[in-house]
């Protein structure tokens, strides 16, 4: 594998020769003296991080690093200031200019090596992460391929999902967890016949008996793997349709058997799922929903959960127009 290449900027000749010794032996060094270079070896290179010095001839380090942050091929590689100035006010500065770290001549090389690494490897870390959820976005969009709608429903929902997660007191990471779990949960139908999918009208008893082996096909694609998230996805996808009272599908759980994972989207699918145009079916407006909801507290989905939802509306409408504009836009 190439050694990432490091942008190393300052106007001083004897400062690019010390960070040259500590960082050669371990990455490609490219140099620029000024800022105008600068901006040009950024967009040449495409280096994986810059060490840029705040006092230059031209333009200062601060300058160079906000158009560096107002490029769209550089505004992601992180920036770290290398400089003499130590006053907490310049440190604001530069944090302020877009930059993730800030050091101090002189510098010390096992700090320097160490910094560096570190933000390199948050670099893999958040390109991780974009794999992750494309890998969940294609994963959710299989789901839907042969249905009806635009593939944002699963999306919206999620939002949803996340709001509502919200509500009932779940933290931040494992609302996040299941606001990426939650576009999972009709993988299944991968497995279902386009013309189940796609009829416009209600499905006879042997369409239905098909229709509903989707949620076991889901979870024993979902969990092949070990992941948090895609247990977590595995358990939506075979008890969303699990119904309060226990006349859901596929082993007709009630209560609190349901995970409250399932129960959380089986709400929010719901509240999308009858706002948007099916082929058997047009919208529902918002108060007809929220009437459905209301009268399906204990049949069909947790009363707790059904209160929650309704005390959030304003919340739920507020993402519903922001997915509209973007639709539209």
């Amino acid at each position: 594998m190439a050694a990432p290449t490091l942008l190393i900027v300052d106007d001083e000749p004897a400062n690019l020769a010390v960070l040259r010794n500590i960082l050669d032996d371990s990455y490609r060094l490219v140099f620029a003296t000024n800022g105008a270079d600068t901006l040009a070896a950024a967009a040449k290179h495409a280096p994986a991080l810059v060490l840029l010095d705040v006092q230059m001839p031209d333009m200062n380090g601060y300058d160079v690093c906000r158009r560096l942050k107002a490029d769209p091929r550089t505004r992601d590689v992180p920036v770290i200031f290398v400089t003499t100035r130590s006053d907490v006010g310049d440190e604001a500065d530069g944090f302020e200019a877009g930059a993730v770290d800030y050091l101090v001549k002189p510098v010390t090389p096992a700090i320097v090596r160490a910094r560096v690494r570190t933000h390199l490897s948050l670099i893999n870390v958040a390109v991780l992460e974009r794999s992750y959820r494309d890998a969940i976005l294609m994963l959710g969009q299989i789901g839907h391929f042969n249905d009806s709608d635009t593939g944002a429903h699963i999306w919206r929902m999620a939002a949803y999902v996340r709001a509502l997660a919200a509500e009932v007191g779940w933290d931040a990471d494992r609302a996040t967890m299941l606001e990426l779990a939650a576009p999972l949960h009709d993988t299944g139908k991968v497995a279902i016949p386009h013309e189940i999918l796609r009829k416009p009208g209600p499905l006879n008893a042997a369409e239905w008996a098909v229709m509903k082996t989707h949620s076991r096909v889901g979870h024993t694609i979902l969990s092949r793997s070990t992941a948090p998230i895609f247990q977590m996805a595995a358990e939506i996808a075979l008890r969303h349709h699990e119904r309060w009272d226990g006349s859901g599908y596929p082993d007709g759980l009630s209560g609190a058997a349901i995970p409250e994972s399932a129960r959380i989207v089986a709400v929010a699918d719901v509240f999308d799922a009858l706002s948007v145009k099916r082929p058997y079916k047009t919208p529902w407006p918002p108060d007809r929903i929220v009437e459905h909801i209301r009268d399906g507290a204990g049949n069909h989905f947790d009363p707790d959960l059904v209160r929650l939802f309704i005390d959030a509306l304003p919340a739920m409408y507020a993402i519903k127009a922001s997915w509209d504009d973007r639709e539209t836009g």
